[in-house]
């Protein structure tokens, strides 16, 4: 969007927040690049400049305003509804793989040479991969000086940063204030400090946002041990690369408050992603909704609550081994054989609010488990072992790389892997955005009652015209039935 000069003028001098995070204003004369929904008077337009990236603004040698912090705006939901490699790169570059594995192993998840996604990121958002990297460590820098008591020295290699040196020089570059300052300066804002261990932030999204099914679903589908809704908020343990974390997400009116405790303060970049892509925050559901009301068996349900996301998951892996437990049974027995395989094979973590007991067991945990301890037909054992096996041997990957058309065929190859277990997993394990649930129960009791075709392939091929967006349509078709999915519990 950032090469059509004339829509970007007009969404920077009418401040329109849908348009944060899909492009950046950068002013010549100030040096300082803002977001669009920045607050200040708009500059003239002869020195506008604008830019697909944080990354981009900060390698032309702009820095983040100090009113709007560009660099907290929401992700560009680009990178969710494609599935090119350039969106893959940057879904991994948000889950800190650079940091970790450097290019090269970007590269290799991909299958392309460094040079080839180098080229390909430089012309899409007009910066590399180390330098998009590098923006996200100075707003995860940010997060530690503002949201924590950590050391500034022990901040700068929890955010990925190779040295004290590189740390003060990025900092200052990117905010134009020293590490220090940018500590001073939170200290006499409105946030409140947060627990001791505990980072406290703010998720922010792209209005509006509906939380009941999001939340609902989530709470409904909890599995004891991992999950619990408490106090207003979902809370559940996460495995990270360096560590575990439990995390609360509460939903306010502008914002999705984040509380996460960290074993070690390095998973915090990962930490984040994962909740962002859990809550589906990097959507636009403008124009979502836009789409689907133009079938006019769908626009009531959409006026009805508008805002809706796809509720995901904080691990892909994890996902399906529950969509296996869930197939035919009730959502409370699928929990149930959940909190089972938790029990039995979960590394065990300390709680202190109590209430969440165990980490989800890792496929590796899970493939030398005896079938016959599973309280489940002999045919469902087989599905479950056989999915565990190519987990674990990493034959079969569910990340946030991987291709989706690639994993639906993988994934169809494996014994008991119908089209509702695929189709279920491509939506909230993957992501895609398109995916769509026919065979499911929910939906063709949906589809019966607003006088939509009964049959899958007829309703397929009604759902055409929802296309790139079936697995929010899906969501609104959900609301049809009374079930606890879409309510935010009491």
């Amino acid at each position: 969007m950032h090469t059509d000069t004339e829509r970007c003028v007009r969404a920077v001098q009418s401040k329109d927040a849908r348009f944060d995070g899909w492009f950046f204003t950068a002013v010549l004369t100030t040096r300082i690049y803002c977001r669009p929904s920045c607050p200040v008077v708009p500059p003239k337009v002869r020195n506008m400049t604008f830019y697909p990236s944080a990354a981009a603004c900060q390698q032309a040698g702009f820095r983040a305003c100090k009113r709007c912090r560009p660099d907290t705006s929401p992700g560009s939901p680009e990178w969710n509804a494609r599935a090119d490699s350039v969106a893959r790169a940057m879904r991994l570059i948000r889950d800190g793989v650079v940091d970790r594995e450097g290019v090269p192993g970007l590269a290799s998840r991909l299958g392309y040479s460094a040079r080839q996604i180098e080229r390909q990121l430089l012309a899409e958002l007009g910066a590399g991969p180390l330098a998009l990297a590098r923006a996200q460590r100075a707003q995860t820098a940010r997060l530690l000086i503002e949201t924590t008591t950590l050391p500034l020295a022990e901040v700068a290699f929890a955010a990925g940063f190779s040295s004290v040196r590189t740390f003060n020089e990025t900092v200052r570059e990117v905010f134009a204030l020293a590490p220090g300052e940018l500590r001073t300066r939170a200290a006499r804002g409105p946030l409140a400090p947060a627990a001791p261990g505990v980072i406290a932030l703010r998720l922010p999204y792209r209005a509006p946002l509906n939380p009941s099914n999001l939340f609902g679903h989530l709470a409904a589908t909890a599995v004891p041990g991992i999950e619990e809704w408490r106090d207003g908020a979902y809370r559940r343990t996460l495995t990270l690369p360096y560590g575990h974390g439990i995390v609360a997400l509460t939903p306010q009116p502008d914002h999705i408050a984040c509380r996460l405790s960290l074993t070690d303060p390095r998973d915090l970049t990962q930490a984040i992603s994962r909740c962002r892509w859990l809550l589906d925050l990097d959507a636009d559901p403008v124009a979502v909704d836009s789409q689907l009301r133009t079938d006019p068996l769908l626009a009531p349900l959409v006026d009805a609550g508008p805002g809706r996301r796809v509720p995901r998951t904080v691990d892909g892996a994890e996902f399906a081994v529950r969509a296996v437990l869930g197939q035919q049974v009730s959502t409370a027995a699928a929990r149930t054989h959940a909190a089972r395989l938790v029990t039995a094979h979960g590394v065990p973590v300390e709680d202190p609010e109590g209430g969440l007991t165990h980490l989800f067991p890792v496929p590796q945990a899970l493939a030398g488990l005896d079938p016959e301890s599973l309280a489940l037909p002999r045919t469902r054992r087989t599905t479950l072992t056989t999915l565990v096996a190519a987990l674990a041997d990493g034959t079969l990957r569910l990340g946030t790389d991987t291709d989706w058309e690639r994993a639906r065929a993988e994934l169809s190859a494996l014994p008991g892997f119908g089209p509702w277990t695929v189709e279920v997993i491509a939506m909230r394990a993957l992501g895609d955005p398109d995916a769509f649930l026919p065979t499911d129960l929910g939906i063709r009791r949906a589809a019966e009652r607003l006088g939509l075709p009964a049959t899958p392939a007829a309703l397929t091929a009604r759902a055409a015209d929802w296309r790139p967006w079936r697995a929010y349509a899906v969501q609104y078709l959900w609301t049809v039935d009374d079930h606890p999915i879409n309510h935010l519990p009491a």
